[in-house]
């Protein structure tokens, strides 16, 4: 248990059911009144952000949330392995929990996994990764200068959009975050 008063940014709060990491908080004293906590507060596993009002001094349960560096192994049915680098103990992650990270994780990618009570809450990869184009269709001559787009599908079986100038079997960085390409890399 902390107080209002021990909240810091990033803190994971056990509120209403459910797990909450504080986003930003203010300590508010006004002239008439009691002191208060202001805080955003965004959901653990759904991403939903609150805004929740404390009065200052109130306690708040506090709940432990490891964030443990992992290295993706390979899927296992509709889970997905990961191994734990300290201790080499071995963390089945649903399919769910995972989410959109599948679309950019190869085996023995490294990943951040948060973890509480031996649960797996969300799976955070680095902001951009080295993926091959399996496949896209060629550029037409002339369509080169324009700036448009085309579908490529990546290695991984996920589909981004590409500049018209690449090509099948070219390396490029792509941003974990919304898919989007990054560049390409050279060997």
């Amino acid at each position: 248990m902390a107080t209002t008063n021990d909240l810091k940014n990033g803190m994971v709060l056990s509120q209403d059911n459910g797990l909450w990491a504080v986003v930003e908080f203010q300590h508010v004293k006004p002239g008439k009144g009691g002191a208060f906590v202001r805080t955003k507060l965004k959901n653990v596993v759904s991403g939903k952000v609150v805004d929740k009002t404390f009065n200052a001094g109130t306690k708040v349960e506090v709940a432990q949330v490891d964030k443990r560096d992992m290295t993706y192994l390979y899927r296992e049915g509709t889970d997905f392995v990961f191994m734990d680098k300290a201790t080499f103990d071995q963390l089945y992650v649903p399919e769910t929990t995972v989410g959109t990270a599948a679309n950019f994780m190869l085996e023995n990618t490294d990943a951040l996994v948060a973890v509480h009570e031996d649960a797996a809450l969300y799976v955070e990869l680095p902001a951009s990764v080295e993926l091959l184009v399996q496949h896209t269709d060629p550029g037409l001559q002339g369509d080169r200068s324009t700036g448009g787009t085309k579908p490529a599908t990546l290695e991984t079986g996920a589909e981004i959009q590409v500049p018209l100038f690449l090509t099948s079997g070219e390396k490029i960085k792509v941003d974990t975050r919304d898919g989007s390409y990054l560049g390409r890399i050279s060997s």
